[in-house]
């Protein structure tokens, strides 16, 4: 079993969430990649965005006809801040022995790894795919894993791979830069524009629907308005 795993805030999910997830899908080989959205993020904290069953019924709904997409609510119930190594390891524990974990991660956030809580056994729990974004370079990927992680990394075979015989690979995936995010999406709503072709039809209904992101006083929406 090979399982991508894509965490995040999801404040909307998009799509270029969706596009990235379908990519690694078709380039890692992937039985199920697993959407995971995050109770409480570390670099957030809960103030600034929505609660998290409007973020998890988004997903539900934005991954609707992808048989290979899955949202899980495993950081629901999680005391506290959700860390990205306590995750991995509960999903560890929970798939089979031989299966095989992938976790994306974006490059400008991989380059933060390194302020991460036991961020060094994120490397033996997973297979990091790092996902280019505009203005980072890939060529740096290998001087922070030796820097950060081991001196072991070297590039594999693969273009797209870095190799320590003691840990998990690294790969680069060669994504689509799709420029779009979850921000711009809420600033959009609360201005009373479009956000029709960011997200799916299903979410954009789930939005209006529930009102989410104006800036009414007293809507679910406002506590995930412009600026969160």
């Amino acid at each position: 079993m090979r399982l991508g795993i894509l965490g995040g805030t999801f404040d909307p999910v998009h799509v270029g969430h969706l596009r990235i997830a379908e990519e690694a899908v078709e380039f890692l080989a992937l039985d199920t990649l697993l959407f995971i959205p995050a109770a409480i993020p570390p670099h957030k904290g809960a103030t600034g965005i929505l609660p998290f069953e409007y973020r998890y019924e988004m997903l539900r709904l934005g991954i609707q006809g992808n048989p290979r997409f899955q949202v899980s609510a495993l950081e629901k119930d999680f005391p506290g801040k959700s860390y990205t190594v306590v995750t991995l390891g509960r999903l560890r524990e929970q798939s089979p022995p031989d299966a095989e974990l992938f976790f994306l991660v974006g490059m400008d956030a991989f380059f933060e790894m390194g302020s991460w809580w036991h961020y060094r056994e994120l490397f033996r729990l997973a297979s990091i795919v790092v996902l280019h974004r505009r203005g980072y370079s890939e060529g740096s990927v290998g001087d922070f894993l030796r820097a950060k992680v081991s001196a072991g990394y070297f590039r594999g075979r693969e273009e797209l791979k870095f190799e320590d015989p003691a840990l998990k690979p690294v790969y680069l995936l060669a994504n689509t830069l799709i420029e779009v995010s979850s921000t711009r999406i809420r600033r959009l709503v609360a201005q009373g524009r479009s956000i029709r072709y960011l997200v799916s039809e299903a979410v954009m209904g789930y939005i209006q629907q529930n009102r989410l992101y104006r800036l009414e006083a007293g809507k679910p929406g406002e506590k995930g308005s412009v600026g969160s």
